[in-house]
C-alpha cells in the first residue's frame, strides 16, 4: 500500500512541476484536484498505456523509443479530458504544450523514483 501512495505522490509532484514550468499548462482549483489528477494519470498509465505500447510497438522500435513521448503526451491529454469532464480545472493548450509537459513529468518522475528507490522496492 505504501508503494501505491508513494507512486501517487510522485505523480502529483510531477504534474505540479509540469503546471509550474510549462507555460501552456495551467491548473485552477484546490490542491486536492492535483491529487485526483495524479490518481487519474496513475490509472491511465496502469490500464491504457500498456495496451498503447503493445499496439505501437513497431513505431517504438522504428523511432528507437521516441514514440513513447507521443504516448505520454496522449496520456496527459486524456487526463486533461477526463479531469475536465469531472470538473477539475486542468487546461493544456495543445499538443506541443502537452509534449513538453510530459517530458517534464517524466524527468521529475525518474528523479523522484531514484530518491525513493528503497521505498518503491519494498525494502523494510
Amino acid at each position: 500500500m505504501t508503494k501505491f501512495v508513494i507512486r501517487w505522490l510522485i505523480n502529483a509532484v510531477a504534474l505540479f512541476a509540469a503546471v509550474w514550468i510549462v507555460p501552456g499548462i495551467s491548473y485552477s482549483g484546490e490542491w486536492t484536484g492535483i491529487l485526483w489528477l495524479a490518481l487519474i494519470i496513475g490509472l491511465l498509465n496502469a490500464l491504457v498505456r500498456p495496451l498503447l505500447k503493445f499496439l505501437t510497438c513497431p513505431l517504438i522500435i522504428l523511432t528507437l523509443g521516441l514514440f513513447t513521448l507521443v504516448i505520454n503526451t496522449g496520456m496527459l491529454l486524456l487526463t486533461r479530458t477526463i479531469g475536465q469532464s469531472l470538473g477539475i480545472g486542468l487546461t493544456v493548450d495543445g499538443f506541443w504544450s502537452a509534449l513538453l509537459g510530459s517530458i517534464v513529468m517524466s524527468i521529475v518522475s525518474v528523479v523522484m523514483s531514484v530518491i525513493f528507490r528503497d521505498e518503491l522496492k519494498g525494502k523494510k
